[in-house]
């Protein structure tokens, strides 16, 4: 019987595909294709134990994030090893994971365990999101507070914590004449920042690595700099329909900021890439970089990008952009990092799939990985971090500093707005547009965008 379930569900994708669910055009759909679901009457559980399960199924794992993709493609190796169950990785290029979710799903062989970063994403792709709950990998989760739930089931599993903020080089910053301690709002943070541009010469290196706009390197700011002015006004929902200008001016502080004391003029940031601007920090050339604590592994351990920074010289600060009380405000943190099961995948490659979670999370092995990855993970399991960003972020944390909530998770059509925003600031910033252009990309681009999607 689940042969010929498997058999149907693989012509059933087939005909879609020739019905055209894939059909190539100049931009690509970020719709889920419409093949039915292979039918299931319950939600598979994983096996216990500390051994993997025995050989059966396959999995197909889409990861989202390129710099753990030498890691998963070890840890995967070595369950097949352990197992004969066969593991797939396959990374998308940075930047188009939207895309590349939506052509993979539409083959035969889909991704059978996958990436849904938020509630908007899980509207699109809901239908192929196997419900988690009483799964022995959901059971070993410690918290749920960054699951992704819908009437009370659980489609997504926020499998780690994340913290994003101003990395800091503190020993260029001393060598400049100051201590983290003589940053406590966006004040400090630019009277720093400007003196460090007029004795740049002097000094040999600048206040901030550039702020590119290639698409690997524009989410930073179309993303997790513009989760500023959300987060301030109040934005906690995907219901939320309209959006105010009432913090733009603070994101405009810290993007001017940035931009006019860099490492590059603001006209030449357009091609500047992500893995530009973290050279120019790895290397020496900028005290701050915008990023996350994903970049601990970058900066400190990957020998391939030609650096090695001592991670007694790095820490993490917030994003300070001149809201009143924010001397109290601690790292931003939340996750977009949620695992999906394919629902329509086979039976078979479900329970692969989720015995394959479940060694990942309570293994050695796979808590190391995460570790040293990913940082803490809410899992029974898991292994301490050396990841000194993590320890900013709890340590502003003891201090009674309030988290600045991931806002930007509940954004409407995501690409589609981030996109608006992007191209505004890149008018603004090379080509002498209007900072009004930025703001109706935010206000009127939410909108709009809540609208085609909800109307």
């Amino acid at each position: 019987m689940k042969k010929l379930i498997a058999l149907l569900l693989s012509l059933a994708m087939v005909a879609c595909l020739f019905a055209g669910c894939s059909g190539e055009t100049e931009t690509p759909s970020t719709e889920a294709p419409t093949t039915e679901p292979a039918p299931t009457t319950e939600t598979p559980t994983t096996a216990g134990g500390d051994e993997p399960a025995p050989a059966t199924g396959s999995v197909y794992f889409l990861n989202f994030k390129p710099e753990a993709d030498a890691a998963w493609q070890e840890l995967a190796a070595l369950y097949t090893e352990k197992t004969g169950v066969p593991v797939k990785v396959v990374t998308a290029a940075s930047g188009k994971y939207s895309e590349t979710l939506t052509a993979e799903m539409a083959k035969e062989s889909a991704p059978t365990l996958f990436q849904c970063g938020n509630m908007a994403g899980l509207d699109t792709w809901q239908d192929y999101c196997l419900p988690l709950d009483g799964t022995d990998f959901l059971n070993e989760m410690t918290t749920a507070d960054f699951n992704l739930v819908r009437d009370g089931v659980t489609y997504c599993a926020g499998y780690c914590y994340e913290a994003y903020g101003i990395i800091v080089n503190t020993a260029l910053l001393a060598e400049a004449g100051y201590t983290v301690d003589d940053i406590t709002d966006f004040a400090s943070l630019k009277a720093v920042a400007e003196d460090i541009t007029a004795r740049s010469a002097e000094l040999g290196f600048s206040a901030f690595s550039s702020a590119g706009l290639d698409g690997s390197s524009s989410w930073r700011f179309s993303g997790h700099l513009a989760n500023l002015p959300l987060f301030y006004q109040g934005v906690n929902s995907n219901e939320i329909s309209t959006i105010t200008a009432d913090y733009l001016d603070n994101f405009k502080n810290v993007w001017d900021l940035y931009i006019n004391n860099s490492t590059c003029a603001p006209s030449e940031i357009g091609p500047k890439t992500g893995d530009e601007s973290e050279a120019e920090f790895g290397t020496g050339k900028a005290v701050f970089f915008q990023n996350g604590s994903w970049e601990y592994n970058n900066l400190v351990v990957d020998e391939s990008k030609g650096f090695l920074m001592n991670p007694e010289d790095l820490t993490m600060i917030p994003i300070y952009c001149g809201v009143e009380g924010e001397e109290n405000a601690a790292l931003c943190c939340g996750t977009e990092n949620c695992w999906a099961v394919n629902a329509k995948a086979s039976a078979e490659d479900q329970q692969a799939t989720l015995d394959f979670l479940y060694w990942v999370v309570t293994s050695d092995e796979g808590t190391q990985m995460m570790a040293e990855q990913f940082g803490p993970i809410p899992f029974k399991n898991a292994k301490e971090s050396e990841n000194v960003f993590f320890n900013a972020a709890n340590e502003l944390f003891a201090e009674g500093k309030y988290n600045v909530a991931w806002a930007f998770n509940y954004t409407p059509n995501t690409d589609s707005w981030r996109q608006g925003v992007v191209d505004s600031l890149m008018a603004y910033s090379t080509a002498g547009g209007s900072w009004d252009d930025v703001v109706k990309a935010f206000v009127d681009g939410w909108a709009a965008e809540w609208e085609a999607q909800n109307g």
